[in-house]
């Protein structure tokens, strides 16, 4: 590698931050310009937030896949880059990133935790929110159980098959969990501190039809203590409104109190930041730094939606001006891949 065993940098034509669904498909979008990318993420896997807290969650706004899984929905991406064989840098995290070159003619030199070294013509920040973790609630003595009983994403779903499942949260996240829990679930019980829900109204009508079938139940309060040795959870001590104290039995607690999400290094890079994100044009992506692209949840500008779908459109736009850096002296023909033979050429489908 690039090498922290030798000292020597990698060059590149782009350095891909994130190797989440959007870092992945600014590969595809590269590859198709000629150009080369090697990634870095910090996770110990691809796929993002997409594989670590959802990977068996279904996503319903993907266009061309009706309901798809998060972890499908990298398998496939990773698939439809295997053409560009680009290079994954798993497990470090970018600490630095140095400017060589100047503005019409940029050049990085970014280095890892782990001593890999890149000289990159062009960066692609695709990290999300940046590094994430979720919130933990107030409840005295809750490490003793996390990873045993206390989980805060669900990995595995056949993992919470006939458990006893106490849901804590409001958002879509539980709601959503609540609603693909509930059928090889033993039992799921819901918990929010009050009736009202911030998550999706057809969410909330389903759950609510759930309980009025008697398939599942709601409570309203708070947890404010677990009872169980060993880290193995026997019941959830909660009070209500009315300073009312009541245990729920459960085996399996999630609770869903959203993400804390922190740039990290990437505050110290020496971009323009708005509110811990980085500010963009819309018209190809790229930072207030020359050559340094920023695509997906990271980035800010008027209009945007954080979904994954808009990432991919970003990625798309990102790739035309990379080509401009990383090709000054090659004018830039669009063309579309069902008609175009060279680019079908490079996907492996020409005749």
């Amino acid at each position: 590698m690039g090498d922290a065993a030798t000292g020597e940098a990698i060059a590149t034509d782009a350095l891909i931050i994130g190797a989440g669904p959007v870092g992945l498909f600014a590969v595809f979008e590269l590859g198709l310009l000629d150009i080369r990318a090697h990634l870095v993420d910090i996770l110990p896997k691809v796929g993002g937030q997409c594989a670590e807290l959802y990977p068996e969650k279904p996503i319903y706004d993907i266009p061309g896949f009706p309901i798809v899984t998060g972890q499908a929905l990298v398998d496939n991406l990773m698939k439809q880059i295997e053409p560009f064989a680009p290079t994954f840098h798993l497990g470090e995290m970018v600490e630095s990133v140095e400017s060589l070159g100047t503005a019409a003619a940029p050049l990085y030199r970014v280095t890892t935790d782990a001593g890999t070294v890149f000289e990159a013509k062009t960066v692609l920040i695709a990290a999300g929110g940046g590094s994430f973790q979720p919130k933990k609630p107030p409840i005295p003595g809750i490490d003793a159980y996390e990873n045993e009983s206390v989980f805060y994403a669900v990995r595995r779903m056949d993992a919470f098959r006939d458990r006893s499942i106490l849901i804590v949260g409001g958002g879509d996240s539980a709601l959503d969990w609540t609603l693909n829990l509930q059928p090889i679930a033993k039992r799921v019980t819901l918990m929010h501190r009050r009736d009202e829900f911030r998550a999706a109204p057809h969410s909330v009508e389903k759950m609510r039809a759930l309980v009025a079938e008697g398939a599942m139940d709601l409570r309203i309060g708070q947890v404010t203590g677990l009872r169980g040795a060993g880290g193995a959870l026997e019941a959830a001590l909660c009070r209500n409104d009315a300073g009312e104290t009541f245990e729920i039995a459960c085996d399996r607690m999630l609770p869903f109190f959203g993400l804390t999400m922190k740039l990290g290094p990437i505050a110290q890079w020496g971009l323009n930041l708005a509110e811990n994100l980085i500010p963009v044009d819309t018209e190809k992506f790229e930072t207030s730094t020359p050559g340094i692209f920023a695509i997906g949840d990271i980035n800010a500008y008027p209009g945007k939606l954080k979904l994954i779908l808009s990432g991919f459109h970003e990625g798309a736009l990102a790739a035309q001006k990379v080509h401009r850096y990383v090709f000054p002296e090659k004018k830039l023909f669009f063309q579309y891949t069902t008609s175009s033979s060279s680019l079908q050429k490079k996907l492996g489908v020409a005749g």
